[in-house]
């Protein structure tokens, strides 16, 4: 089936299309390079999976409850129309905020590949090269199984939000070599992980859990690679460079605000947009979740040496100022042992079953002896 017959509405363009700014950089060094990323590249390499084999496909999903999260999640909950709702209707809800949320991360993943691609081309250094080349294919892999998941499990996918687009758009359009970092692996990817995460922790699901689990594995890779490679060459920058990007990432971090509504979802259920953005704006769920989203997000900016006052100031704003004292390392390796466990917990179930099955042949083949 196309995936255009399972958009909610069809998206503006089939194809988005935007011109190539900025040069191909090649590097004829190909003798040593940094120690720390070439560390990163090389647990990329070793941490390459197959999303077909690791993850449980046959487990069944309920298509009106994804994701087993908390109604509480949706804006709509604890309001009148949410009062006035059938619980028919009330799956229905659920079916399309997954899919919404999980369209959002499919089209996220899209970018991250296209932009993972663009460093690989811009970058001047060739040990980031090395590493953005297992970065392009982490994110393939990533497109893939929400593609999946949303095609086989929910049937049901949204175009993508016009912020993230706008995001997105502005990341790929700029000339500078740093900005497809700066854009993708600090906001884009920093805010997915939080928003992976938050899912990750409070599903009852097991298949949404594996996915998000393994993803977040490899992204807590994707981040390091871009704080080491920022961090490094934003030292170097002049006060005016330095509060250029400032500005880029003040503007990206009111509209990656400003994407988590969900107001799309509402309006399909005829709820009028004002209406809508109301609801969001009074969810007390949906006003921690956008602060904790920040969580990975301001850390990294301050790690990477943006910290003047402008984009502090609009921080404090947002209410996220806090969060650069975050351990973004601790929370780093928190998410690569959480898909180690999972991992070991799938092997030692498998494993139980395989003993299971050869103690039951050696009965059976006992018991057909004679006596």
């Amino acid at each position: 089936m196309s995936t255009y017959e399972l958009y909610t509405h069809a998206p503006d363009d089939t194809v988005w299309q935007i011109p190539a700014n900025g040069a191909a950089r090649f590097s004829w060094e190909y003798d040593g390079g940094r120690e720390r990323l070439l560390a990163l590249y090389q647990k990329g390499k070793d941490k390459q999976w197959d999303g077909a084999k690791r993850i449980a496909w046959d487990l069944e999903v309920d298509p009106l409850d994804p994701l087993g999260t908390p109604d509480e999640s949706m804006s709509l909950y604890g309001t009148r129309h949410w009062d006035k709702m059938t619980e028919r209707d009330r799956g229905e809800l659920r079916k399309h905020y997954a899919s919404w949320q999980f369209s959002q991360f499919l089209h996220g993943e899209q970018g991250a590949m296209v932009c993972a691609a663009r460093i690989v081309e811009s970058v001047p250094d060739l040990d980031a090269k090395f590493y953005s080349a297992t970065q392009t294919m982490d994110e393939a892999r990533h497109a893939e199984i929400y593609g999946r998941f949303l095609h086989e499990k929910i049937g049901m996918l949204y175009p993508i939000n016009d912020n993230l687009q706008s995001l997105l758009g502005d990341t790929l359009r700029d000339a500078r070599w740093d900005m497809p970092y700066l854009g993708m692996q600090v906001l884009i990817e920093g805010l997915a992980l939080a928003a992976f995460g938050m899912i990750r922790d409070t599903t009852d699901k097991p298949l949404p859990k594996q996915i998000l689990a393994y993803v977040m594995q490899d992204e807590a890779r994707h981040v390091a690679f871009g704080r080491m490679a920022l961090r490094d060459y934003y030292q170097q920058l002049t006060d005016a460079e330095r509060r250029e990007r400032e500005d880029f990432v003040i503007e990206g971090c009111y509209l990656m605000r400003d994407r988590l509504r969900g107001v799309e979802v509402l309006e399909n259920f005829g709820i009028p947009k004002a209406e809508a953005e109301e609801c969001s704006e009074n969810s007390e769920f949906l006003a921690l979740f956008r602060q904790l989203l920040f969580s990975r997000i301001v850390p990294c900016v301050k790690d990477i040496g943006l910290w003047g006052k402008r984009l502090q100031e609009a921080y404090v704003d947002m209410g996220v100022f806090e969060m650069g004292n975050a351990n973004l390392d601790q929370l780093m390796a928190q998410d690569e042992e959480i898909a180690e466990k999972l991992d070991a917990e799938r092997f030692a179930a498998e494993e139980g079953e395989r003993v299971a099955e050869v103690a039951d042949a050696i009965a059976s083949g006992e018991a057909g002896q004679p006596s």
